[in-house]
């Protein structure tokens, strides 16, 4: 099968993230891709398996087996959902080279390029001797990542995973950390018309929301990675008072702290306390999503790491900004890294798309890659 046309039949049937949607929603749900896509790989012999992670959501794991003793396993784990979009962009459209539509470069595209490379070598005849190769089509990537934590916590453990994501056919060895804290100021209600009988709960976070873009942001550019540049700051939602003419007694934000290999939820909110501090200001501190979402590194020495950068032709690895399922099987563990066809500036778009010649570059190298191991 040519990867463009899984690619399309894949972005005709929408698996749209159900955190997105209201409850029941046609285009809710990766269940029929999954098993649109355990069809496929049931075709060229590989061994199915569904784990359910949430009703009516499942994990698709598919098996390609050696013929010896296992040895080691290599998992391809890119994710099904989506995010949402028009109608118009879950039918697939080809022009200049570039296919469009929903989930084209995120992270479908990644999803055609690698269940097929393991297909080819199960009709080759050459599976490895001594290597598991797993296909795992993971679901709720684009919010909370269950399929991921899923598959950290039941396993299959192992020596590899490949997370498929927009990475411009680069091998990432790291990435940023996805931190989102809830700050919250407290005041004094009083009539509009006296406010200074009050304490205005939205002027205290405005000063807040200024120093955190300003002074802590400067003070954040001063910290650099290799491969990731400096972590970053940014207020995205706030919200406080009832109407005009009542003082406010509340308000909150949400922010956005991109963290890089070493700092932690604790150190961050530490660092904005003492800021505070400093500053004769004060929050309360909440955590606005509860699981975590920490960044990844991967010693690029490890042999089967290296083996694949060797294979993709790179000398060196690259970082990404985003977040991704591979923090969390790296934490569980399983040494990751991210690769895939297509550019992460198209994802979550509304013309979205990805260049032919990159997917089935993807396959071409992602099958090179299996076809090294013993």
């Amino acid at each position: 099968m040519k990867t463009e046309k899984l690619l399309s039949e894949l972005i005709a049937l929408p698996s749209v993230n159900p955190a997105f949607l209201p409850a029941k929603h046609p285009r809710a749900g990766e269940q029929r891709v999954a098993e649109f896509l355990a069809a496929t790989a049931a075709q060229a012999g590989l061994e199915i398996e569904f784990r359910p992670v949430m009703p009516g959501r499942a994990n698709l794991l598919a098996h390609l087996s050696p013929p010896g003793k296992l040895r080691q396993r290599v998992l391809l784990a890119p994710h099904m959902d989506t995010v949402n979009g028009s109608e118009e962009q879950f039918t697939p459209r080809k022009r200049n080279g570039r296919l469009f539509g929903r989930g084209a470069c995120d992270t479908k595209g990644s999803v055609a390029a690698m269940l097929l490379s393991v297909c080819d070598l199960a009709r080759s005849g050459r599976r490895p001797a001594e290597t598991e190769i797993v296909f795992a089509g993971l679901v709720d990537e684009e919010d909370s990542q269950a399929g991921s934590r899923a598959l950290a916590a039941t396993g299959p453990g192992a020596d590899l995973a490949i997370v498929g994501e927009a990475t411009r056919l680069k091998v990432v060895t790291a990435h940023k950390g996805s931190l989102w804290l809830r700050l919250e100021t407290r005041g004094k209600s009083a009539h509009g018309a006296h406010p200074e009988l009050g304490r205005n709960a939205v002027h205290a976070m405005a000063r807040i929301v200024e120093l955190l873009q300003t002074k802590y942001a400067s003070e954040l550019s001063r910290r650099r990675h290799d491969l990731l540049g400096r972590p970053t700051v940014s207020v995205g939602v706030i919200a406080g008072g009832t109407q005009p003419n009542i003082v406010p007694d509340q308000c909150s934000i949400l922010v956005d702290r991109r963290t890089l290999p070493g700092e932690t939820e604790r150190g961050v909110r530490q660092e904005i306390s003492r800021l505070l501090n400093r500053s004769g200001l004060k929050a309360i501190f909440g955590t606005a999503r509860a699981a975590p979402c920490s960044p990844l590194e991967t010693n690029p020495k490890l042999p089967l790491v290296a083996q694949f950068l060797r294979s993709a032709g790179q000398r060196h690895p690259s970082g990404v900004h985003y977040f991704c399922d591979a923090s969390v099987l790296a934490e569980a563990g399983i040494p990751s890294v991210v690769f895939g066809p297509g550019d992460i500036a198209q994802a979550h778009t509304a013309d979205e798309w990805i260049a032919l010649e990159s997917l089935d570059r993807a396959r071409v190298m992602l099958a090179r890659f299996l076809r090294t191991l013993p």
